[in-house]
């Protein structure tokens, strides 16, 4: 729990506003929903490690942080906008702080880029969502882990449907010419991700 109030802290100190309080742990509840299996607690502390590894690569480093912090802030089974709503929420909190409008405009524009449908440009939603994907670069233990998450959290749909699927998600990524945006990830994370997506699509 140390790492998250650092985290927090970090955040909100590098936008230069007062963390509202009782938000941090209402986030961490939400984190900890029961029928979350991988967009959990454990996500949500990986990929801030990932960001203590590469904070120096941030322009606008409490912007990725808290956008970090909100990315699944809400996380429901079967809906198509929980990237929306968590946006959503973190551009409640921020304008209730006081945020100016470029920050929120940002802070929105980073959530939204988890949706991964489109390529980033800007160099921090790159890092943004290299981070978000960085677990497709984790060990194969761990990798093997996520697998496991990902399917029981998709539980409702049919087995057949979703091994097709997945597949299909994962060959994704695999036919793209690089997996990660920044060079920090590629030379790190890009030869273990194709390793593990190969395996993973047999």
């Amino acid at each position: 729990m140390r790492h998250f109030e650092n985290s927090w802290l970090r955040a909100w100190g590098h936008l230069k506003l007062l963390a509202p309080e009782g938000l941090r742990q209402r986030l961490l509840t939400a984190y900890g929903e029961p029928h979350r299996r991988y967009h959990s607690l454990q996500h949500l502390e990986e990929c801030l490690l990932h960001f203590d590894g590469a904070i120096d690569l941030a322009v606008n480093p409490g912007e990725v942080e808290i956008a970090l912090w909100f990315h699944d802030a809400i996380y429901e089974l079967k809906s198509k906008d929980n990237e929306r709503r968590s946006a959503d929420w973190a551009q409640r909190e921020l304008a209730a702080r006081g945020a100016a409008g470029d920050v929120l405009q940002r802070v929105d524009s980073l959530i939204m880029a988890t949706c991964h449908n489109a390529a980033p440009t800007d160099p921090d939603q790159q890092l943004l969502v290299d981070i978000d994907l960085s677990i497709l670069g984790s060990l194969p233990a761990r990798f093997a882990e996520y697998d496991l998450q990902v399917k029981a959290e998709y539980s409702w749909v049919p087995r057949p449907l979703y091994r097709v699927k997945r597949k299909q998600v994962l060959q994704g990524f695999l036919n793209r010419p690089f997996i990660y945006n920044t060079r920090y990830f590629r030379q790190n994370f890009e030869n273990l991700a194709r390793a593990n997506l190969q395996r993973a699509v047999l």
